[in-house]
């Protein structure tokens, strides 16, 4: 019963400020651009500072774990190229193909694992977590930039600059944020008190508001023609995928904090940012709007029964 409640304080406040956002823009208190325009000062600013304060309020040298690093990359790494072998021989549309391999190893582990860890572990242990951002981000993007590139319309090529989305990698804000928090605690940097205090404060803002608006951004049209793509990725990406690596790590010995981080980033629900690819090179973009949001929402009770399971165990 104990771990019943502790997994269920880890998720439930996630759900509720979801739920929130919902609410605001149906008793429209917050109308679809208010969501738009808080979703860019989230990722450009709140984010951000949450990620550098995580690295700079943190210990740098406990934090940097090498061989957690290689576990993760090396299993997007192989989840895409399994994805890659085995989702062409199922669906046959290109427009299909990109967003349904992006859909099965992209998650959305800024805005949904991260707050996942910090409900785990507190605010003092998940160094590691924001540490992993600077690996797992550009990873992230440039592999869902090579995946749908490869599969985009014929004709459409011109709308993904490969160079400019090469840069847009390297100036994205949340990379630079944690470079530059890893960077002043490497050296040793101090910030003055009240630069830092303002930091930590506005980095408290940053997960609550992030779920609020998540939760604002939740639309599902028109799901029922695309219904057996949504059940099969859900399945594979929430359950699956996620309790194949999580069962990996678990026999290699990443235990506690490694293994809550590795859950954060395999569990979570698929990234928004997923959508707005899809978007600009005329892939599937519907199809994959309805995925976000269906794994955003089923995850919540996926992620209860995975901490619940790892809990009993006595592995976090």
């Amino acid at each position: 019963m104990q771990n019943f409640i502790f997994s269920v304080n880890v998720v439930l406040p996630l759900i509720i400020m979801m739920s929130l956002g919902w609410v605001l823009k149906y008793l429209k208190v917050c109308d679809e651009n208010f969501f738009k325009t808080a979703n860019k000062l989230t990722f450009k600013l709140f984010l951000p500072l949450m990620l550098f304060n995580n690295i700079y309020s943190g210990d740098i040298k406990s934090s940097f774990n090498i061989r957690l690093i290689v576990f993760v990359v090396a299993s997007i790494l192989i989840t895409v190229i399994l994805m890659t072998l085995i989702v062409p021989r199922l669906e046959k549309q290109n427009s299909n193909r990109g967003v349904l391999i992006q859909a099965l190893f992209r998650s959305n582990y800024i805005l949904f694992g991260v707050p996942v860890c910090m409900n785990l572990f507190g605010q003092a242990d998940i160094g590691i977590t924001s540490m992993l951002a600077v690996f797992v981000v550009p990873l992230y993007n440039f592999l869902s930039v090579v995946v749908l590139f490869i599969y985009a319309n014929k004709g459409n090529s011109e709308n993904m600059e490969i160079k400019k989305t090469a840069m847009d990698i390297v100036k994205n804000p949340l990379i630079l944020a944690c470079v530059i928090g890893i960077a002043t605690a490497s050296i040793g940097i101090k910030l003055p008190n009240v630069l830092e205090k303002t930091i930590t404060d506005i980095s408290k803002i940053a997960t609550p508001f992030a779920l609020i608006i998540l939760g604002g951004d939740f639309g599902i049209k028109d799901a029922v023609k695309n219904i057996k793509y949504i059940v099969w990725v859900s399945v594979f990406k929430l359950i699956v995928i996620p309790g194949i690596i999580i069962l990996s790590a678990i026999l290699i010995g990443f235990r506690q904090v490694e293994l809550g981080v590795l859950l954060s980033i395999f569990a979570s629900p698929i990234a928004i940012a997923s959508y707005i690819m899809a978007q600009n090179v005329k892939s599937n973009d519907e199809l994959a709007g309805q995925l976000v949001a269906t794994t955003t929402i089923l995850s919540s009770f996926t992620i209860f029964f995975f901490i619940l399971i790892l809990k009993n165990f006595s592995f976090i």
